[in-house]
């Protein structure tokens, strides 16, 4: 059965290639507006949904399976904040907003959220919504090293202006929980829900 990607990112792009999966790529088109009040886990979990269903309304009713994802960041007490109306980090839109947000970050935990939907055209139509949640506790980077980040221009395409990965910045000091999830894709979880919809996953997973 076709696979669809509904993200342009290329994170989840790579992690969903390092799984040995073929896939398709189309860009959902939705308004990513947070409403009033909603709380950091369902706004993630919303926007996933309206992504898978975004691009199958543009589909023909051919057999196919959607994955989508939405990825955000979160400042709460604790996890349980998730839950709550609460602030979130999203990509800056400008140098300044990265480095307030990278300053407000620093040497202290944060959450990061990622909500996948896996949807299905063609009978029966199942649809499921999963999440997985990281603790990220930052180091206590200087103002200098910030500066040098954003001017590599790698904070402004990803939710809290830093990428995990980043091998010369390396803003994070430990995780707890999924490291997929705060590139973008919780591997784990979308193998599960993969599973459930009896998709042949390669021998290796």
């Amino acid at each position: 059965m076709r696979l669809i990607l509904a993200s342009s990112s290329p994170r989840r792009r790579q992690l969903l290639s390092q799984m040995g999966i073929d896939f398709d790529i189309i860009k959902p088109a939705i308004d990513e507006t947070r409403r009033e009040g909603e709380a950091p886990l369902d706004y993630a979990r919303r926007l996933s949904r309206e992504k898978a269903e975004a691009v199958a309304a543009a589909l023909d009713a051919s057999p196919a399976l959607i994955l989508s994802a939405d990825t955000i960041v979160a400042l709460a007490a604790d996890a349980a904040g998730i839950a709550e109306a609460g602030e979130l980090l999203e990509k800056p839109r400008d140098a300044a907003d990265a480095r307030r947000m990278l300053r407000t970050l620093r040497a202290r935990a944060h959450y990061v959220i990622t909500a996948i939907t896996l949807k299905r055209i063609g009978p029966p139509g199942q649809v499921i919504t999963r999440h997985a949640c990281t603790t990220v506790t930052m180091r206590d980077y200087s103002d200098a090293e910030i500066a040098a980040y954003i001017d590599s221009g790698d904070p402004f395409d990803k939710a809290g202006a830093y990428a995990i990965q980043n091998e010369v910045f390396r803003p994070v000091a430990r995780i707890d929980g999924s490291y997929s999830n705060v590139v973008g894709l919780p591997v784990d979880e979308v193998k599960q829900a993969l599973r459930e919809f009896a998709y042949p996953l390669p021998e290796l997973l």
